[in-house]
């Protein structure tokens, strides 16, 4: 008395690449609103770092404090990380993939058919009942003849 199995799936593959899609972009903008929020608490550390704890106070490279070169340089890589997820995930994602892969496939499947045609114009085969002739000899090969002869 066992629980029976059921190996075949109820979704189709089209419809759980599309969940997994989804799936996948809902974990890319989560991350990126952790990102968002982490930087928000972040800038108010370093502010409270430079402000109440006077750490770093006499550091001012070109007349700037630190804590605002570090606020800036995160929020560039906040702002490299919202056109990662928004911009190049639309324009680079998996359905640009898809297309590119179904695009060569095709090159490739157009290439063969090529090659196809030309060797069955130089090489063709014999019709049915008609002995093989290779393009190298003039007669037939008799298949009943001793090879080395």
């Amino acid at each position: 008395m066992g629980l029976e199995k059921n190996s075949a799936s109820k979704i189709d593959p089209e419809q759980r690449r599309l969940i997994e899609r989804a799936q996948m972009r809902a974990r890319q903008k989560r991350r990126l609103y952790q990102h968002f929020i982490v930087f928000l608490l972040g800038s108010v550390v370093l502010i409270l770092l430079n402000v109440i704890f006077d750490i770093g106070r006499n550091i001012n490279p070109f007349g700037i404090d630190w804590f605002v070169w570090a606020i800036i340089f995160w929020a560039l890589l906040l702002l490299i990380h919202v056109f990662n997820v928004y911009v190049t995930n639309k324009f680079f994602g998996k359905d640009w993939e898809n297309e590119q892969v179904d695009r060569l496939v095709a090159k490739q499947q157009k290439k063969i058919a090529e090659l196809q045609k030309k060797v069955e114009k130089d090489y063709p085969l014999p019709e049915k009942g008609q002995p093989y002739i290779p393009p190298t000899t003039k007669k037939p090969i008799d298949p009943d003849a001793p090879i080395n002869s």
